[in-house]
């Protein structure tokens, strides 16, 4: 048998790179009975028909490292969260719910800030001075910056890359302009909603000429938390994580208790605003839905 990996899945029939061609597979109806879906990004074995070369069925999915479910992908290492400058301005709330389904999900974030070239420096510094003491790696990126494409294509090198955020923010035209071969359909924002026509239609792998995949996904404006309670939330952020220590209560949820450190922390400017802001928007919405 020989081992590839799933690039586009359409009606059942699944596409597996083997490194030097492709090949169009159906699954083995044994998946079906024990509900597995072979998703993109999944490595496999298949075996080819003696048939037709260019046809053959998949026997075996390899261990799943991963998986994400929105949009369905496995063995995803990281995931690039692209937001632009402005135009549309970005939501740092949904930029939020978006690292914390990469830390849930065990992927390595990236927060890539697209159209830099929209953005002054006081601009910039606004967005990094947000994410102050998180270890969030950071790209400022623009397809008409060669600097900053050379140096997202050596974070994308020789890994399976994720490309997410809302749409309009330019996710199509930054892979475009990293790996002029995608040639994937691009739109303009539009003028009356300032939201982008969503231009992706499925989920899909591209093979980088340098190394590594990119995935590109539908884009969409809105994100719902699965699997973080309101006790679990506080874990994803990794500044609440560094100062939380030596709250007057064990599970200060860092929201009404008195005596918490995260509160101080953020009064004396070492965790920011706008992301505590988030995480009671976030906690309050998580408890809102709780069950009593």
């Amino acid at each position: 048998m020989i081992e590839g990996i799933i690039i586009r899945g359409v009606g059942g029939n699944y596409y597996v790179d083997i490194g030097d061609k492709m090949i169009e597979c159906r699954a083995r109806g044994l998946f079906r009975l024990k509900n597995i879906k072979p998703l993109v990004g999944d490595r496999v074995l298949i075996r080819i028909t003696e048939e037709d070369e260019d046809a053959g069925y998949i026997e075996e999915i390899i261990d799943r490292k991963s998986e994400i479910k929105r949009p369905n992908i496995a063995n995803a290492q990281q995931l690039i969260i692209i937001f632009s400058v402005k135009n549309p301005e970005p939501s740092f709330l949904l930029m939020d719910k978006l690292l914390i389904a990469a830390s849930s999900n065990k992927l390595d974030p990236v927060i890539c800030i697209n159209k830099s070239d929209l953005a002054d420096e006081g601009e910039k510094d606004k967005i990094l001075e947000i994410f102050k003491n998180t270890g969030y790696k950071i790209i400022f990126t623009s397809k008409y910056d060669k600097d900053s494409l050379s140096d997202l294509k050596e974070i994308l090198k020789d890994k399976l890359n994720v490309f997410s955020g809302p749409s309009g923010v330019g996710k199509s035209s930054l892979m475009n302009a990293i790996e002029p071969g995608f040639h994937l359909e691009t739109g303009e924002i539009s003028e009356k909603l300032k939201r982008g026509r969503h231009t992706t239609r499925h989920a899909e792998i591209f093979k980088l000429s340098f190394g590594g995949y990119a995935v590109d996904t539908p884009g969409f404006s809105s994100f719902e938390l699965e699997g973080i309670d309101e006790y679990s939330l506080k874990d994803h952020y990794p500044e609440i994580v560094m100062y939380d220590e030596g709250c007057k209560f064990l599970d200060c949820l860092h929201y009404k208790e008195p005596g918490c450190q995260i509160k101080k922390a953020v009064d004396d400017g070492f965790v920011s605003q706008v992301r505590y802001n988030n995480y009671i928007k976030l906690l309050e919405q998580i408890k809102s839905k709780k069950p009593y």
